[in-house]
């Protein structure tokens, strides 16, 4: 056990999602922090990317060597709903979290990105559905297509072979997109229209080449014609340069009069859908 991670654990988060009526949605969704979303879909509760701890790297001994969380997760691992699905984009430490993994029900299936079957089979889990670029399996009356995105795989410099992935999730009635880490490009407009959009707005600076800038991940929401946009993987983790409120600043400016569309702006928001 990392004892030391708990040393100078982060701050609370200011908003607390309520789940007292979750299963009784459509289509809802939680940011917990960074690219962990909770979502309610099909009705089936998925959470996106699991990293819960204070800490995520290279584990050494009594500390995880990587940066340290700033904001604590909205919900603690104890808190979170059933689940029925993980879903994972890529091998990267602050998306694919062992030490979280680890602490998670099993049962749970996970779909992911091919070659990284490896990283979770000795953690336990008993389904693990690998996808690349343009594969997709049904769940429990759900589609799920795997879209390519800009980006790279490799969790160490050894391991440039694994995939990452963006989802596109469809019930037959609504869509939702899952954009994982990319940086700006023009295929999500091969994408039909979605209701939800989560796409990641921070570590641009100076990594443009691999994050998208909030104003591109505005771009992007427009190509797939998103209803709403979650904006995610911003105001946890400094990995970058640009100032931790930065992102979201510069996400409505790029909005203006359509900033509505921007359904959760702070670590613990929710949003449902009203129809």
């Amino acid at each position: 056990m990392r004892v030391l991670d708990h040393v100078n654990p982060p701050a609370p988060p200011r908003l607390k999602p309520d789940l007292s009526n979750w299963e009784n949605h459509d289509l809802a969704a939680v940011w917990i922090g960074h690219a962990t979303v909770l979502v309610r879909f099909g009705g089936l509760t998925i959470i996106t990317d699991p990293v819960m701890l204070n800490r995520v790297g290279v584990g050494f001994g009594l500390i995880t060597g990587g940066p340290r969380r700033h904001v604590a997760p909205a919900l603690s691992i104890r808190q979170l709903p059933k689940l029925d699905l993980i879903l994972l984009s890529h091998a990267h430490f602050d998306h694919l979290d062992r030490p979280t993994l680890s602490r998670l029900d099993k049962n749970v299936p996970v779909i992911t990105a091919h070659h990284t079957l490896d990283l979770l089979l000795d953690l336990g889990f008993r389904s693990v559905t690998e996808l690349r670029w343009g594969e997709s399996t049904d769940f429990r009356g759900v589609n799920i297509c795997a879209h390519a995105v800009k980006h790279w795989g490799a969790r160490t410099f050894y391991d440039s072979h694994r995939g990452f992935n963006a989802y596109v999730l469809d019930d037959g009635k609504r869509r939702i997109l899952y954009g994982g880490d990319t940086a700006f490009h023009e295929g999500f407009r091969d994408v039909r229209r979605v209701d939800l959009a989560i796409f990641g707005i921070g570590a641009y600076d100076p990594y443009v080449a691999a994050h998208a800038t909030p104003e591109q991940a505005w771009q992007m929401a427009d190509h797939c014609h998103a209803g709403r946009l979650l904006p995610m993987h911003h105001s946890t983790f400094r990995l970058s340069h640009e100032p931790m409120r930065e992102p979201m600043e510069r996400l409505l400016g790029a909005a203006g009069r359509n900033e509505g569309r921007i359904v959760v702006r702070e670590i613990g928001g929710a949003w449902a859908s009203e129809n």
